[in-house]
């Protein structure tokens, strides 16, 4: 069985880890999300092609503000970590 290679070892903060979290995470929050605003924001949507345009828009800000959270939380992680290893634990 051949080695594997595809391996990294990150120094500062893993942003493939950060993208996999915010995707993973935006699908899991975006749905429920855009499904609310749309029920409670009582905008008129008549057609699929303006119902697309509205999750669109509104998943969008959920995107980034999931992608600034999951990266600040990844950076924080990550001080921490380097907090302790500067601490000889």
């Amino acid at each position: 069985m051949p080695e594997v290679v595809e391996e990294t070892d990150p120094e500062g903060v893993d942003y493939g880890w950060v993208m996999q979290t915010t995707f993973v995470l935006t699908i899991v929050v975006g749905a429920p999300v855009v499904a609310v605003v749309f029920a409670l924001s009582g905008v008129a949507v008549p057609t699929w092609t303006a119902k697309a345009a509205f999750a669109l828009r509104v998943g969008a800000v959920v995107w980034f503000l999931t992608a600034v959270c999951v990266y600040l939380y990844a950076r924080r992680l990550d001080v921490a970590t380097d907090g302790a290893d500067a601490d000889g634990e």
